[in-house]
């Protein structure tokens, strides 16, 4: 008989965090087995370590190439990139061989992805000075794979059970993101989001979109980019058929979805979207990246290097990352 669970490309993230021991936690959940098969990309000794670190009395195997895992419930299969030298590794560290190989392990996953080996990426934290250390200059994870996949039209949506905001900017300082708050850009970030809201089984997706001042400027007293950029940019859309409601106030608009009125909020920048989502579910938050030709799920938080070393960190947002890939790729 057939295996119709989607086949996941899970990077082990930076070897210094607590990305490993996580992936650990979450692997051996039967829950998590039941949806998906997930092989880890990374290097196998410290997937072996962190199961040590962990108490988990689970066989860790390299495998050299996707072909050959056995995709065993009762193993953890890592795609071995050989790329950690543990006699170097310092938990809660930042360093350029732990910049290298979470780099490595993204890249792979993405190959993979691409070519249709896997049906989703699910990556763990990463620390982006590590990364740079290493020579790969990115602000975060979405930059990285709108480079590898060649993607000019990206954004990055948070998911938090029926909780879902996408966002018009995010690693830039707030200077900045006001300036990127402009009619084109909006209108593509409601468009990524009504896609992926379909995508997760909503046929008819309603939409907000927050103002950026206070009270959505209040009639251009607080500021007039909601009279300028942000409406028009929902009138846009309205026009090519979305149901879209705003410029929404930032202080209610996120309530009145967890009250039922919205599907996902588009929120202007960084912090508007992030804080309610961590607020409401800091343990449990997903990050989805929009627009790619892959799959990509993410948990929502970094490489947690206070608990590196120690088996504490919780595995609640990897575990959701991985639930929802599955689901996007058609395994639930």
């Amino acid at each position: 008989m057939s295996d119709s669970r989607p086949i996941l490309g899970v990077t082990m993230g930076d070897p210094s965090g607590s990305g490993p021991e996580i992936l650990v936690k979450a692997l051996t959940e039967p829950e998590i087995r039941a949806v998906c098969r997930p092989i880890v990309i990374g290097d196998g000794a410290t997937m072996r370590q962190a199961a040590r670190i962990v108490g988990k009395d689970v066989a860790v195997r390299s495998i050299e190439r996707l072909s050959e895992a056995t995709h065993d419930d009762q193993i953890i299969e890592v795609l071995d990139l050989h790329n950690v030298d543990l006699s170097r590794l310092e938990f809660g560290k930042v360093q350029a061989m732990s910049g290298e190989a979470a780099f490595q392990s993204i890249v792979k996953a993405v190959e993979l992805a691409l070519s249709g080996e896997t049906a989703a990426v699910v990556t763990s934290g990463i620390h982006k000075e590590s990364m740079n250390l290493a020579g790969h200059h990115y602000a975060g994870h979405t930059e990285i794979l709108a480079d590898l996949c060649g993607a000019k039209s990206v954004c990055m949506l948070l998911v938090a059970g029926d909780f879902r905001v996408s966002h018009v900017s995010t690693h830039c300082s707030l200077r900045e993101a006001i300036e990127r708050a402009r009619k084109p850009r909006i209108l593509e970030v409601i468009r990524l989001t009504d896609e992926a809201v379909r995508r997760l089984g909503i046929s008819q997706p309603r939409i907000a979109v927050a103002g950026l001042n206070p009270h959505s400027g209040e009639g251009g007293l607080f500021g007039d980019e909601e009279i300028r950029e942000i409406t028009p940019a929902i009138e846009a859309a309205r026009a090519e058929g979305y149901n879209v409601a705003g410029p929404v106030p930032p202080d209610t608009v996120f309530f009145r979805m967890t009250e039922g009125q919205y599907d996902a909020v588009v929120a202007m920048y960084h912090d508007q979207g992030h804080i309610p989502t961590k607020v409401l579910s800091f343990d449990e938050g997903v990050n989805v990246t929009l627009g790619l030709p892959i799959i990509r799920t993410s948990v929502d938080h970094g490489t947690v290097f206070g608990k590196a070393g120690k088996g504490t960190a919780r595995p609640a947002s990897m575990m959701a990352a991985l639930k929802l890939a599955a689901r996007m790729a058609g395994g639930q």
